[in-house]
């Protein structure tokens, strides 16, 4: 087969003429599509090409995108709507020419691959001067022309292989695999059906051999056509012919299979625009859309119903149950109700559903499954609003079954004025469902004081149990009295109800919901709760006739107070009453006095209540929190004697509940930003009283009284420790500033005598603080500590002695950093080495290195050190202060004496030392480590003093050998032998530690081998010292050479391996050396060698340069050379004409 070109034509198309002329059937317009473009031409008045568009790259998804394409013109016709038809009929009157009739425009859609492009098709007229050869004289003429819009793009569900209108609106695509209709105007598909294209006849039919090429059997497109609505396919055994259902043959196919709930439902869809697939026979103006749908969905709605409730459904087998019990229509019935409920709310109109539907079921006797399918739309709220005789059905429903709570959630769930109200009302009273009566009260018969009266009713009954209860709290609880308590916990429940109420009302919300009421009703249930609350005496209620006094007492006929509805809430839970007023307070309503209260009126009650009794100390507290803080935050409508306002502050100062303490200083805080007490200073000492010291804080920092303030700072047990220790720093800070650098004397005082709490709460932040600001203090703090407090005395001066560790440190409060404290006496310097050694003997070494070397006097450190035997601090000292030999020989005395010790306790062979055993030879260890560091330092050469290196690695290793041999003497045979196994603790003790000196000795020689100026050592020499030294010493016990074999093995081995190291490097020199002459020699054997280093032309040298030797390397430039194949080399310049060379640059 021949191979595909890009000016393949895929297809081509004139305009066809439509229903009525149109100005570009005059152009006679072609379109042709080529694998890369679009061209369309008119062949008319004269051939020109109009409109050409290239193909992009979004176009080519495959290899077999590229050659699939089609195209299709629509041409213009008249639109035909009911308007048109109806108009048709009728005869234009005499005299008159018809209106002219707006014509469609010509469409061309086009595919490349599964893309699909839509442009319309116009004429356009421009005017253009021409003028006269012959005459000279010119004219305006008008000119057409052929324009086009872009309609739209969209991708099909695969490659076009052919594009055919079905009418105007509708096109029909063919893929491979299916048949899709698009509506050009929204450009979105609106039928799939599945389709095998291959059926098809194509271009390529099997029996020839080009079936071998796939691409061939996808042109089918002069096997489809669509004429008048209607498509027609070419297969290769037969002419199928389809149409597009209408939405009417959509609905009449589920009628006549009697699924007339289906059918409401697509009409459904129809009316509210959610119907998949096209809309053909649909009007496209919406509201006559919904003229016609929902004519014919309520005539289905009407048919279901009819045919539900017929004796038809017995016998036509639509509902026979699977185990053969005959039929069951239940489910029919319970979905009639949820699809026809879906249809009248899309209609918004509920007659059918609440009469004629409802009739049928409630005649039928199963209203039972209408309701239980409404209750289901009502709750979800897809309705709210049901005539009041179907809702006092479906409440009774719940009633009758004992499910108050199911009632409860109708009544939330249904627009309050389709309830019926006495009927709601009862229910709630009877099964205290007080939510929804609250909802009832107020959203139904807009009743806002009717709540505050049944919750007002349940406190009561609480506040009498309880009276009760503490009458009789000396009997023993009976069960009845159990069972009362059970009982009154949902009573309690329900009557902390009336608080969120309150807030709500008075806010102008919904209760529960929070929504915002409107302003008229907002105003008017705020002014009926506040009338009601505040009245200073009892109420009737409802008003008129058939009321009845709402009483508070707890006894029944007892006296009832002033203001007894708001005592009765305070002493319910004056907390949560407050909380609730405070709510109310933020509302704008109280600024105005139209409505008889306002803010100072009811803070004016509040203080008449406070004045009377009847009230415990903890509700007096929590009215006078109320009062101190909404004083200042109202100034400009609460004003109130400082008289009154005095005794405010002074009662919460004396309530001695630890509880509210908090909530006391905070009011206190606020009342005193508005006003200033007379009486300061019997306030000062109640404010100390009661605990008030973020008030006394304030108070004494404006009066700049530091030694109190500091106090204040120390003494509050709510303060955290960080923030104490901080602002005591910050006062003894600005106390020192304020006295031109020096701390007042008073305030000194005051840090003295508050040294013990200090270091009670943080030891280290004290030391930080009395450093900082009080030196001289130091000898004072750690004497007020006990005396057996050490520990405490050694984390002080750690704090201020000891190396800085970034762990630790983030934990502190005020972490060290600086160095070492100055300000500290040689005894406490020596009194932090003496506890050091005592708590930390292993980090002396690391305390002492971090201090300078003139911050002690040596001597007594290294004496408290040999008191607490940390002698390898001994050593490192004499070593620090510049004495190595004393170092060392102070090493070799350290280990005799461990040693000794050692050798005493294994020879007494008493197993309770085994613990002694193991810390002395840590000990020795130590020293032993300690004295391998100095000869490492005087090995390498970092220190400046000069010393014999052979002589004192010989003095630490004999010093070493003697120890272990005078351990080793001691112990028991079986710990000599390492072969013989013992169950003996104690021998296994004794190899432990001879094991462990004798690793010391491997160590200290490692460290020899290790430095590179123990070159100077002879190791013979050496070795041959020390076995002669130890023979001297041990003439008389005999000498073991155990000890002896470790060194001379090592000496060998080290030997050995400087060997190995030798003959390594030999090997890798050499291959450097090979690898190097080899490229070397490659290198030179390239390209035609020079015999001299100078031009044969100018006998110059070749490398001539006129930059300096010493110039950068990107300014040296050879010249250009010529080198011969007889090895004569020239300069470029110098380069004679008849020699034929290789340029080589």
């Amino acid at each position: 087969r021949r191979s595909k070109k890009s000016n393949t034509i895929f297809a081509m198309a004139p305009l066809p003429l439509g229903t009525a002329a149109h100005p570009t059937d005059s152009y006679h317009v072609v379109a042709l599509l080529t694998p890369a473009k679009l061209v369309v031409v008119g062949l008319k008045p004269t051939p020109k090409t109009w409109f050409r568009r290239l193909r992009e790259e979004v176009d080519e998804k495959g290899s077999r995108a590229r050659w699939t394409g089609s195209l299709a013109w629509y041409p213009s016709v008249i639109p035909v709507t009911k308007a048109d038809v109806e108009g048709s009929k009728k005869k234009p009157a005499k005299g008159k020419a018809e209106a002219p009739v707006a014509l469609t425009k010509p469409m061309l859609v086009y595919s490349w691959g599964e893309t699909v492009h839509l442009l319309y098709v116009s004429e356009s007229k421009i005017s253009q001067t021409s003028r006269n050869p012959k005459n000279g004289k010119t004219k305006t003429v008008e000119v057409g022309m052929i324009t086009y819009e872009e309609g739209g793009t969209w991708s099909a569900g695969g490659d076009v292989l052919a594009l055919q209108w079905l009418n105007s609106n509708q096109i029909i695509a063919l893929t491979a695999a299916s048949i899709e209709v698009y509506d050009v105007r929204s450009s979105k598909l609106v039928e799939h059906v599945d389709f095998n294209s291959s059926t098809l006849i194509s271009l390529a039919p099997p029996h020839t051999p080009s079936t071998a090429h796939p691409d061939s059997i996808g042109d089918v497109a002069h096997s489809i056509r669509a004429y008048k609505g209607k498509l027609f396919l070419l297969g290769r055994q037969e002419v199928s012919v389809g149409t597009l259902l209408t939405w009417a043959d959509r609905i009449l196919s589920f009628v006549e299979h009697g699924d007339f709930l289906s059918a409401i439902d697509l009409t459904r869809s129809y009316y509210v625009g959610e119907a998949p697939g096209n809309k053909n026979g649909l009007p496209d103006d919406p509201q006559q859309l919904k003229d016609v749908v929902g004519h014919k969905m309520h005539d289905l709605m009407v048919a279901s119903a009819r045919y539900a409730f017929s004796d038809d459904r017995l016998t036509d087998g639509t509902h026979v149950t699977p185990d053969g019990r005959g039929v069951d229509r239940t489910s029919l019935f319970e979905n009639l109700v949820q699809t026809c409920a879906r249809a009248c709310k899309a209609l918004d109109d509920y007659e059918f559903l609440f009469e004629d539907l409802w009739q049928y079921y409630e005649d039928s006797g199963i209203a039972t499954i209408f309701l239980v399918q409404l209750e289901l739309l009502v709750l979800d709220n897809d309705l709210r609003h049901v005539p009041p005789r179907i809702t006092q059905r479906l409440v009774s429903m719940h009633e009758r079954d004992g499910r108050p709570d199911l009632a409860e959630r109708i009544i939330w769930h249904i627009d309050p004025d389709c309830l019926d109200i006495n009927q709601a009302i009862n229910l709630c009273q009877k099964h205290g469902l007080y939510d929804a009566l609250i909802y009832v009260f107020t959203r139904a018969i807009r009743d806002y004081v009717s709540p505050v009266v049944e919750l007002l009713g349940l406190i009561r009954r609480v506040m009498q149990y309880r009276k009760t209860q503490a009458d009789s709290s000396e009997s023993l609880p009976s069960a009845d009295t159990t069972n009362g308590v059970e009982g009154i916990e949902s009573v309690i429940m329900n009557a902390y109800k009336i608080y969120p109420y309150i807030a709500d009302i008075l806010s102008g919300l919904v209760y529960p919901s929070e929504e915002p009421m409107m302003d008229d009703e907002a105003s008017q249930a705020k002014k009926e709760v506040y009338n009601f609350l505040f009245f200073g005496r009892s109420s009737m209620w409802p008003p008129g006739e058939g009321g009845k006094l709402v009483l508070t007492s707890d006894e029944e006929g007892g006296v009832e107070p002033t203001y007894p509805y708001l005592r009765l809430l305070i002493r319910f839970d004056a907390e949560a009453f407050l909380h609730s007023l405070d709510i109310a307070f933020e509302d704008a309503f109280l600024n105005d006095d139209d409505g008889g209260v306002s803010r100072l009126v009811i803070i004016n009650i509040l203080l008449d209540i406070l004045s009377s009794p009847g009230l415990s100390s903890a509700d007096i507290t929590f009215v006078n929190i109320f009062i101190a803080r909404n004083v200042p935050k109202y100034p400009q409508f609460i004003r109130i004697t400082p008289t009154a306002l005095h005794n405010i502050l002074i009662g919460l100062a004396k309530d001695p509940d630890h509880s509210t303490r908090e909530d006391r200083q905070l009011a206190a805080e606020y009342l005193l930003s508005a006003y200033t007490p007379h009486d300061s200073d019997r306030l000062l000492r109640l404010f100390e009283q009661a605990g008030f010291y973020g008030i006394l804080r304030s108070w004494h920092r404006q009066e700049r009284q530091w030694s109190p303030l500091v106090s204040a700072y120390l003494l509050d047990p709510e303060l955290p420790t960080p923030e104490k220790f901080t602002g005591i720093d910050d006062v003894l800070a600005t106390a020192t500033r304020s006295s031109r650098g020096t701390l007042p004397l008073e305030v000194l005082a005051a840090v003295s005598d508050l040294l013990p709490r200090l270091l009670d709460i943080s030891i280290t932040s004290t030391a930080y603080l009395v450093d900082k600001h009080t030196p001289d203090l130091h000898d004072e703090a750690l004497d007020s500590l006990d005396p057996g407090a050490d520990r405490q005395r050694y984390v002080y001066l750690r704090y201020l002695l000891g190396p800085t560790h970034p762990e630790t440190d983030e934990m502190m409060e005020f972490p060290r950093s600086g160095g070492p404290c100055p300000h500290l006496g040689n005894p406490l310097r020596i009194l932090y080495v003496s506890l050091q050694c005592r708590f930390h003997p292993q980090d002396v070494i690391e305390a002492l290195r971090y201090l300078p070397q003139d911050f002690f006097d040596w001597q007594e450190v290294m004496r408290t050190c040999e008191d607490n035997e940390v002698y390898d601090a001994i050593v490192w000292a004499l070593n620090w202060i510049g004495d190595p030999l004393e170092a060392l020989s102070k090493v070799k005395t350290f280990e005799h004496v461990l040693s000794t010790k050692i050798a005493n306790i294994v020879a007494s062979t008493t197993f309770s030392q085994a613990e002694d055993i193991f810390s002395l030879v840590s000990h020795l260890e130590a020293v032993g480590r300690t004295g391998v560091a100095i000869c490492l330092e005087r090995s390498q050469g970092t220190s400046s003093v000069d010393v014999a290196l052979e002589d004192i690695w010989f003095q630490l290793l004999r010093s070493q050998i003697d120890a272990v041999q005078s351990v080793s003497v001691c112990c028991s045979s079986e710990a000599q032998s390492e072969n013989v196994v013992s169950e003996d603790h104690f021998v296994e003790i004794e190899r432990s530690t001879l094991s462990s000196l004798r690793s010391l000795v491997r160590i200290t020689f490692n460290s020899l081998m290790s430095v590179s100026s123990t070159r100077v050592v002879s190791f013979p020499r050496l070795f041959k010292r020390l076995v002669e030294s130890t023979t001297d010493a041990h003439r008389a016990k005999g000498t073991p050479y155990t000890e002896f074999r470790a060194i001379l093995t090592g000496i060998l081995e080290t030997y050995r391996t400087d060997g190995d190291m030798l003959l390594i490097t030999k090997h890798l020199v050499a291959r450097d050396v090979f690898e190097t002459v080899e490229e070397l020699t490659r290198e030179r054997s390239r390209g035609w060698a020079a015999s001299r280093g100078i031009c044969n032309g100018c006998r110059r040298a070749i490398s001539e340069s006129t930059q300096p030797t010493d110039a950068p390397a990107e300014s040296r430039k050879i010249k250009d050379i010529v080198v011969s194949r007889t090895g004569a080399i020239y300069h470029l310049r110098c380069l004679p004409s008849e020699i034929n060379s290789s340029k080589v640059p």
